[in-house]
């Protein structure tokens, strides 16, 4: 019989018209694998409880316990180029999004998915995987199609069989715009397939929703179509700006982070240090920046905090969910169930300017209709007509703020890591990695140290699941071949052969070759030489004491650019550069 936190998600099902039968014996799967990679959205390195975080992730430990945890994986430093790089299997300007959704004229920044690369759901369908999307989407610069036609690169059009979640990359938790199930925009107000007795909490909040789609999938490819194999990418938004929260969630961290910032990250580095996902040895636990801490702003700052960290409880427990769906279908044991961020803790600074307005008491706009589509990133009104406010002193966690945690927070989510997202120091590229696969990954709750980068995520999934990456695909195209290296060989404690990880972003750019990695800050920035076995927090620049080590890995990152369709570095947009357009394949 289910369990009793599975059975409101069952009604949810049998509510769709997807009634499961009493006494009808699921289909029978074959023996390859279920794949499930699972990414949250602006975290740190140290903010889930396996990797040093006072937050509380039961469920992400437990797959941690019973599973492996790698301590030099890699993202690309921002969240377009990640899901790019992710679902390609590419380094993003090869899949055409080097920067974030605008065209700036060059085949590496085009903004959306170019036809010279193939998703992981368009390699593993043909295979006979079914192929499901929860969350934000995020490759592709045509968020307001005026047709079909215009959604070629929404995840329908790129191997999906369903979807629901968001094609733009940010948005209100509790009023998500480009909110979508299949290729349809829907809204959350008067969506009869998920209404608020349907709702986890009975308040419409984008974390939950995600999960409970994700549970949806899981539940009906198992009833409907279980003698497939299925590959499932759940793509959380928490913990992104803005801090939104259920009231339920944030009451558990008040007076969490009374401590303030330093005391956090001092026990969060301590913490790292003895579950050995650092090395006190070739790790500093320098000082947050005294210009990053709002002091005059203290009690609002620590609520910002609060909220985050409740941010990420709640996508646990929707992780947690989803697992329990796995493990009440019979599907745990053979599903590898990865989890990674897209990038490091965000210091941007959205909402945190200018003093806040308060609260007014009743709401001063009209309510919006329930058939209402938010075409807002951050809305103007909540639905009920209350304005959405940012500033100092607006405390975060309701609908009607908007607002994110800062530089010091961000310093904190990092540690003991150098810069933050949009950078290529640890900082800003560095993300936990938890594999569970009881088939086959026996060593439970052991430490992986081999580097790894999400361009691996494709071949690993072509590995296990026996598909084939294509040489052509969309109607002849030719397709790049994969970037990456199967993590396989690491799940029973073997190497993998790899010559080098590269990245690039806005002209921040580095490259890693063994224990050493050579990066800079910016386009004109100076290459920087560290040794990362001796020194991961990036403060002892070699560059002056080995220079022939940084000219050849300089000359080998230059190499990759050129074929990567990297250069020219971090190009302004499309208008600048007329007489530099070279048009990608048109199919």
């Amino acid at each position: 019989m289910p369990s009793l936190r599975l059975l409101p998600l069952l009604f949810f099902v049998a509510a769709l018209g997807q009634i499961i039968q009493p006494g009808r014996a699921p289909a029978q799967s074959d023996d390859r694998p279920n794949i499930i990679y699972i990414m949250s959205d602006d975290m740190g390195f140290s903010d889930i409880g396996c990797y040093g975080s006072e937050i509380d992730t039961p469920n992400l430990n437990a797959l941690a316990e019973n599973g492996l945890r790698y301590t030099q994986f890699y993202n690309t430093a921002r969240c377009c180029p990640t899901r790019a790089s992710l679902l390609t299997g590419l380094y993003p300007h090869q899949a055409g999004i080097g920067h974030m959704m605008n065209d700036r004229g060059y085949n590496g920044y085009r903004g959306d998915l170019n036809r010279n690369c193939v998703t992981i759901a368009e390699v593993l369908k043909p295979a006979g995987y079914r192929t499901y999307i929860a969350g934000k989407w995020h490759v592709t610069k045509t968020i307001r199609p005026e047709s079909d036609a215009d959604k070629h690169n929404w995840p329908l059009q790129r191997g999906f069989d369903r979807f629901y979640g968001t094609i733009h990359g940010a948005g209100s938790f509790f009023d998500p715009n480009t909110l979508t199930r299949d290729n349809q925009f829907i809204s959350p107000a008067n969506d009869p397939q998920y209404g608020p007795d349907r709702q986890t909490n009975g308040t419409y909040y984008y974390t939950d929703a995600i999960a409970d789609h994700a549970v949806r999938f899981i539940s009906e490819h198992h009833y409907q179509t279980g003698d497939q194999p299925f590959f499932m990418y759940v793509s959380f938004t928490a913990a992104h700006w803005p801090m939104h929260a259920l009231e339920k969630d944030i009451k558990k961290y008040q007076g969490k982070y009374d401590a303030g910032y330093d005391q956090i990250r001092a026990a969060r580095y301590q913490r790292m240090s003895e579950l050995g996902v650092i090395d006190p040895k070739a790790t500093t636990n320098f000082p947050i920046p005294d210009d990053a801490k709002e002091t005059e702003f203290w009690e609002w700052d620590k609520r910002n905090m609060e909220v985050y960290a409740a941010m990420i409880d709640c996508m646990d427990q929707g992780i947690g969910r989803i697992v329990e769906s796995l493990r009440e279908t019979g599907q745990l044991e053979n599903t590898l169930i990865c989890f990674f961020q897209d990038n490091g803790g965000c210091a941007e600074p959205y909402g945190r300017r200018g003093d806040g307005e308060k609260r007014s008491e009743t709401a001063t706009l009209p309510k919006l209709d329930d058939d209402y589509l938010q075409p807002d990133m951050q809305p103007k009104q909540t639905r009920d007509g209350f304005p959405v406010r940012t500033g100092k002193g607006v405390m975060a966690g309701p609908a009607d703020t908007y607002i994110g945690y800062g530089r010091a927070w961000a310093t904190v989510s990092n540690t003991p890591f150098r810069e933050y997202k949009h950078w290529t120091h640890e900082g800003g590229i560095s993300t936990p990695l938890i594999v569970h696969w009881p088939n086959k990954v026996s060593r439970r709750g052991e430490l992986e140290s081999t580097p790894g980068h999400l361009v691996d995520l494709m071949a690993t999934a072509v590995d296990v699941s026996g598909a084939e990456y294509p040489k052509t695909y969309h109607g002849g195209n030719a397709i790049k071949p994969m970037e990456g290296r199967s993590l396989a060989p690491t799940f029973v404690g073997k190497p993998i052969d790899r010559e080098a990880i590269y990245w690039e972003h806005e002209g921040n750019r580095a490259i890693r070759v063994g224990d050493y990695k050579l990066v800079a800050k910016g386009a004109k920035g100076d290459w920087q030489l560290y040794d990362i076995a001796k020194d991961r927090s990036e403060q002892n620049d070699l560059a002056a004491e080995q220079p022939e080590r940084a000219k050849k890995l300089a000359a080998m990152w230059q190499a990759y650019a050129e074929r990567a369709d990297v250069l020219p570095l971090n190009p302004t947009n499309k208008a600048n550069n007329k007489n530099n357009q070279k048009k990608d394949n048109p199919h």
